[in-house]
């Protein structure tokens, strides 16, 4: 089973966060980082999960109504005094470059399903390309056509198609988005494992994000690979890869 850092160490740290990728690129054995980029105001590109940054930070309304600049004065509140902003994705990649060069490996949510980003498939993967990036870097969207745009872009680049059940996301694959592998939620799991053999499923999990408190549970790894997951994509990373 491979383990993915869900938006960073995310239980631990803020979300999304330079802390929270700085923690998971210490893990020893973890296979990648999972990020979200949108598209401010003056079309930068940014790591951030939720359409608005009321969440997340002291500011309030949606990414887009904001410039870099604006959103670099909003707060994240990492706790004992310490604040963090939201990046860029050149900040993430300046943070893990070394990592990345080795065998960490990057998966880049576009968050489009909700927001439509006008020329943020573009702007991602011209930037992976010229870092040198493209082997370190699987994309994925719950939006299909973002998918099969990416795939006209780089031919060779790794997708993976988003959705809530593992069967909704074999369905768009089938409809030609090109994506290499399957997203589902882990409890979204309706197909037998016969169906999924080939495919990469790298399952996402949600909930007991910073500053909650954990729960002390344990996943059954075994039971999740019975049902054809491959990867896990977690917010307490650290539990697993000890």
């Amino acid at each position: 089973m491979k383990i993915w850092a869900h938006r960073g160490c995310s239980q631990m740290y803020p979300e999304n966060t330079l802390l929270a990728f700085e923690k998971a690129a210490q893990i020893k054995g973890l296979t990648g980082i999972e990020l979200d980029i949108q598209l401010t105001k003056d079309g930068y590109l940014v790591v951030c999960h939720d359409e608005r940054v009321d969440r997340t930070t002291d500011g309030i309304g949606e990414v887009r109504g904001f410039t870099l600049a604006e959103l670099k004065k909003l707060k994240i509140d990492a706790g004992n005094g310490r604040r963090e902003q939201i990046p860029t994705i050149e900040e993430v990649f300046d943070l893990l470059w070394g990592r990345l060069r080795e065998n960490l490996k990057l998966n880049i949510e576009l968050k489009n399903s909700v927001v439509s980003y006008d020329g943020m498939e573009e702007a991602i993967v011209d930037l992976v390309h010229k870092r040198g990036l493209e082997d370190c870097v699987v994309y994925s969207s719950f939006y299909a056509l973002s998918l099969e745009k990416l795939r006209k872009l780089d031919a060779s680049a790794e997708l993976g198609i988003l959705d809530g059940k593992v069967s909704d996301c074999l369905y768009k694959q089938k409809g030609a988005c090109g994506a290499n592998a399957l997203h589902p939620f882990w409890r979204g799991m309706d197909l037998p494992r016969e169906r999924l053999d080939g495919f990469t499923v790298r399952a996402y999990f949600s909930g007991h994000l910073y500053p909650e408190k954990p729960t002390g549970n344990r996943l059954d790894l075994e039971m999740l690979e019975k049902q054809g997951i491959t990867d896990v994509i977690l917010n307490e990373p650290e539990k697993y890869c000890r």
